[in-house]
């Protein structure tokens, strides 16, 4: 099986797969200050309580935007599965050319999610995410990466809000009855969310 882990700024996703099906998901709150040991603790309980072994993993994928933390997922996967991880990033061959000035500043999740939409449903395409930060990314028909914006994301836009504004507070990111609102949390909603 393959376990494809996914760091982000805000949680970590573990897919596990067999063949091109995922079996199993799971999502965690990213902690920096955790160590190798306490993720693969973590990973084995979620395997373990799924009815998977640790031993069931054949290969293991990472995209990280953490840079902190790729070297502690890569010394998960030699230390508690004897195997080197893949690491996303620009310098691997997916077929894909970067047509941006930097292409090393460019997060492997952007890589990531550019190729799926590309293999999922061609080319051209504008490819939204909405994360700790919210990407748009433009490829090309051929699925090369042309560039994009990021822009805050969700979480950061109403945090943002409730601590520059003296009477607006922190609201769940809830969808409100409707788009337009009629109290102050409404109207928060429909802002952030709309």
């Amino acid at each position: 099986m393959l376990l494809a882990i996914d760091i982000s700024n805000t949680n970590i996703k573990f897919g596990l797969y067999n063949s091109t099906t995922m079996q199993r998901h799971w999502v965690v709150s990213t902690v920096r200050q955790r160590t190798t040991d306490e993720y693969a603790m973590v990973l084995n309980d979620l395997a373990h309580h799924a009815g998977h072994q640790l031993t069931d993993i054949d290969d293991i994928i990472v995209s990280s935007v953490v840079p902190p933390l790729t070297p502690v997922f890569q010394e998960l996967a030699q230390r508690y599965f004897g195997k080197e991880a893949i690491t996303v990033d620009h310098t691997m061959d997916l077929g894909i050319k970067y047509l941006i000035d930097n292409p090393w500043e460019l997060g492997s999740d952007r890589i990531v999610i550019s190729l799926a939409a590309h293999h999922l449903y061609g080319g051209p395409a504008i490819i939204i995410a909405f994360s700790t930060a919210t990407t748009f990314d433009v490829i090309s028909a051929e699925g090369d990466f042309l560039g994009g914006a990021i822009a805050p994301g969700l979480v950061i836009s109403a945090e943002a809000l409730s601590s520059a504004a003296s009477r607006l507070f922190r609201v769940d990111l809830t969808p409100p009855r409707a788009a337009l609102g009629k109290n102050t949390i409404e109207n928060m909603q429909s802002g952030i969310i709309f």
